[in-house]
């Protein structure tokens, strides 16, 4: 079997990319807002049922967007989520990335409370002294413990970005955030990832720069 490849540039193959996104969504129109972010989760995934499953909050992209111009700090529950946000870009508008996860106290809080690390992680961000937004790809515990914290008025973030992926308490936990008042941008179901949360940051960043181009 003869197998025929595309000619085409290194520096092409991401708007190829995206131009075959587009033209396999055929008629399906998109949010403005949301476009770039749902394009780029299918990009990152090949996984076209983002166009469905991803849900947001009214306004959630524009009000994150007018969060990191402010210099919010993005809080992950995995280092692969950390490593994969554009930093630079994110250093540029004055916000950095953390990730409790390794910490040692949060691995003795843990230990001590029987609980997870993300759910520990979660409450060491209580201690920020500005504006978070979360990118959880990984714990359902994280976005459970958020739901607690905001019930309990300890913490009241700028986005929760929901995207863990996997069987145990994922689809639960995604749905509470969906029942707060927080500005959320949420996978429904059991798909996600620490990719995806991590493009959806970066999404973000670079609506922000192409706005201002």
């Amino acid at each position: 079997m003869k197998i025929e490849l595309e000619n085409i540039k290194p520096m092409d193959i991401e708007a190829r990319s995206f131009a075959i996104i587009t033209e396999e969504l055929g008629d399906r129109k998109l949010d403005p807002q949301q476009e770039l972010i749902i394009k780029r989760c299918i990009h990152t995934s090949a996984d076209f049922e983002y166009a469905d499953q991803l849900c947001f909050s009214k306004d959630a992209v524009s009000q994150a967007m007018e969060a990191l111009k402010k210099g919010a700090c993005i809080v992950t529950d995995t280092q692969m989520a950390k490593a994969g946000i554009n930093k630079r870009a994110l250093a540029r508008l004055g916000g950095e990335v953390y990730c409790f996860m390794s910490d040692e106290d949060v691995a003795l809080k843990a230990k001590e409370l029987g609980t997870t690390r993300a759910h520990v992680c979660m409450d060491k961000a209580c201690t920020l002294d500005k504006p978070v937004i979360f990118a959880i790809g990984n714990a359902p515990t994280a976005l459970v413990r958020l739901y607690e914290l905001i019930e309990e008025h300890k913490i009241n973030p700028e986005l929760i970005i929901g995207v863990p992926v996997g069987f145990v308490n994922v689809v639960q936990s995604k749905e509470l955030i969906m029942q707060t008042q927080v500005p959320y941008i949420v996978a429904r179901g059991r798909k996600g990832g620490s990719n995806i949360a991590a493009c959806i940051v970066n999404a973000l960043l670079y609506k922000i720069n192409n706005d201002r181009s």
